[in-house]
């Protein structure tokens, strides 16, 4: 029996820099959630993934990050991978 256990990252990013980090982390697979944080800890967005989700279905989700990143000076993201 296998046990699957979940790890967090966190990166902390200007607005600017938000969608290129986002995509990053997408294309590193094994992500289940990433959430966005303003500089005060509140959660703004949380994008939950699967493994998968490829193409078109990301398009919506890096729309709303696009339009976080043009409103935030800084951010927080916060990243639960999925591990073996």
């Amino acid at each position: 029996m296998t046990t699957k256990t979940k790890k967090k990252d966190t990166f902390e990013v200007k607005g600017d820099e938000l969608l290129k980090k986002v995509k990053e982390i997408i294309r590193e697979g094994n992500v289940r959630q990433i959430s966005i944080l303003d500089k005060s800890g509140k959660t703004l967005v949380i994008l939950p993934l699967t493994l998968g989700v490829v193409g078109a279905v990301l398009v919506p989700v890096l729309a709303v990050v696009g339009t976080l990143a043009a409103l935030l000076t800084e951010c927080t993201i916060k990243v639960e991978r999925k591990e073996n």
